[in-house]
């Protein structure tokens, strides 16, 4: 649900980048000379940086360019052309252009380490309800069951599945230093997962009780943080058929 909300918020942050100086500087058309460009050209800046906001990196810099250029087409001598016959006007038309891609950029940045403080919540949230329910004393096929939905959301997996027992090893498997191990290679950079089964095992105090069958999704980055969630999980599962185990 959030991939497809910020998809549309892209989208619509993009048609405003190409639409929305256009736009602003039509409006300034009637008042171009008696208002001073340098002041039309705040405005515009003011544009790109509610585009950079609202949209991604591409947006903001079609909302960059789109102002550029329309500030020379409607506001600048000659008018309804892409010329501009004064050096003030060509300084301003250039400094424009910069402003916004930093302004872009500099917005890309922080919405990259807002989603990362996000992203880092959810997981916390996750293993928190996890150990929640093993502490509840909760039956570990609840567990299990909860742990299956969690490890697809969080490695947007097509399926996952548990297993029961030791059994044969895959060939392919995430070992619980965050490695993914596909024979002897070591796969330690974020990369594709491999389009057949991965294998999660779970371990506790010293005993193997099953695992979970990962299968990835083409085209998903599982990146380290991700790795590392997914182990978690899988030892919040380790931890409930331990006391089961005991308790038995």
């Amino acid at each position: 649900m959030k991939s497809v909300l910020k998809g549309r918020r892209e989208a619509l942050a993009l048609l405003a980048g190409v639409a929305a100086p256009l736009c602003v500087a039509a409006a300034l058309v009637p008042v171009r000379t008696s208002f001073a460009n340098t002041a039309a050209a705040l405005v515009l800046v003011a544009i790109v940086v509610a585009v950079a906001v609202a949209g991604d990196r591409l947006a903001g810099a079609v909302a960059a360019i789109s102002a550029s250029a329309w500030f020379d087409f409607f506001l600048t001598r000659p008018y309804e052309r892409f010329a501009i016959s004064q050096r003030p006007d060509v300084e301003t038309a250039i400094s424009l252009l910069v402003v916004g891609l930093v302004v872009t950029e500099l917005a890309a940045r922080n919405r990259h380490h807002h989603d990362a403080a996000d992203e880092r919540m959810d997981f916390v949230a996750v293993i928190y309800e996890l150990a929640e329910l093993v502490a509840g004393g909760a039956p570990p096929a609840v567990v299990i069951e909860r742990a299956t939905l969690e490890l697809i959301e969080v490695l947007h997996l097509r399926d996952c599945r548990y297993e029961v027992g030791q059994g044969l090893r895959r060939p392919t498997r995430l070992e619980h230093n965050g490695e993914i191990i596909p024979g002897a290679l070591d796969w330690s950079a974020q990369m594709d997962l491999p389009g057949h089964e991965l294998e999660l095992a779970v371990e506790s105090a010293g005993h193997e009780f099953g695992r979970f069958v990962l299968v990835p999704t083409a085209g998903w980055l599982l990146s380290p943080a991700r790795r590392l969630v997914a182990i978690a999980i899988a030892d919040q599962v380790g931890a409930a058929l331990t006391e089961r185990r005991r308790s038995a």
